[in-house]
């Protein structure tokens, strides 16, 4: 038995957890680092989960979509959370879910340089990209890069450093800890945002939150920031597209690079239209006092991302 798997076993059982709740998590814990490819990049082992349709055709330059999973976390949670798997098959798109590092469950790093080969996630997502391109057939004008909290995090880190590559963000729940003058690189890079109001983890209107050392920004003002980055008109259209859900995008974009935030009210961090997260990490997330909230249904996080990838190829 792991370590991990002892020390997450034992946590539950001090709060006084059922015992079969604790067997589901270390079930559970076995099964979410699966991975079944990996490379070495900065000296160090970094491991993927990659999903290629049945449908893929060598002959036919394929787009790729690269989802990063949240803190602490791992591919596999990323990959049932997201459903991006059912949308490759639909549409025909391989994707990758990358690892983050950490001993046990996996983190983005994102401080540091803004240097790609000094900063090791950046240097691995591009050496990913070179492997994968090198295996199969990559549209390299629609490669696109999305990520849950601290994976959305690091997908602004990836549009501010591969830009030349990355086509389009998507960006659920964002735990953006670096601040906008961090990024130097003001290429327009397309970027479409998922956020709840009801986010404990990650506060809609910003603010500090215990698990992170920075204070989060106010999401509605990041979303400005990335359009005034993009040169977009500074007055959004708004509308309404379901009971719980507003949309905004901002319009004449550079480059039609454009900038969408969809809200939802009440909305918890969470994939809209996703699958939520494993009840185990629910419980022990509401445990620390950060619960996670509720996923709407009226949208489907996943499917508007792919139809604002698709608009959006590399400029």
């Amino acid at each position: 038995m792991s370590i991990k798997k002892v020390v997450i076993g034992t946590a539950l059982v001090i709060v006084g957890l059922p015992v079969l709740l604790v067997l589901a998590v270390m079930a559970s814990v076995s099964v979410a680092n699966r991975t079944n490819g990996s490379i070495v990049s900065s000296g160090q082992k970094r491991e993927y989960l990659l999903y290629v349709p049945k449908t893929y055709d060598r002959t036919k330059p394929t787009p790729l979509v690269i989802s990063m999973h949240g803190a602490m976390n791992w591919p596999a949670f990323e990959m049932n959370i997201s459903q991006w798997n059912t949308a490759a098959d639909e549409n025909g798109f391989i994707v990758v879910y990358p690892a983050g590092t950490g001993p046990g469950p996996k983190t983005w790093f994102m401080q540091g340089s803004r240097t790609p080969s000094r900063m090791p996630d950046v240097r691995f997502i591009s050496e990913l990209i070179d492997t994968l391109e090198a295996a199969y057939n990559i549209d390299p004008a629609r490669i696109y890069a999305n990520g849950l909290s601290n994976g959305g995090g690091m997908a602004f880190v990836l549009s501010c450093t591969l830009s030349h590559r990355i086509a389009a963000i998507g960006a659920v729940s964002a735990a953006q800890s670096l601040p906008w003058s961090w990024c130097a690189d003001s290429t327009p890079v397309p970027m479409i945002a998922f956020h709840g109001t009801a986010d404990r983890i990650v506060p809609y209107n910003g603010g500090k939150v215990w698990i992170a050392p920075e204070p989060f920004p106010n999401v509605a003002t990041w979303a400005a920031n990335w359009a005034q980055r993009n040169r977009c008109r500074p007055t959004p259209d708004d509308s309404a597209v379901a009971a719980d859900v507003t949309r905004r995008e901002y319009p004449h974009c550079a480059n039609d690079a454009a900038v969408v935030l969809y809200t939802v009210l009440g909305g918890g961090h969470a994939w809209p239209g996703g699958k939520p997260l494993p009840t185990w990490l629910a419980v022990e997330m509401r445990i620390f006092g950060l619960p996670v909230g509720s996923t709407t249904r009226n949208i489907d996080a996943t499917r508007l991302m792919w139809a604002f990838f698709r608009e959006h190829p590399l400029r």
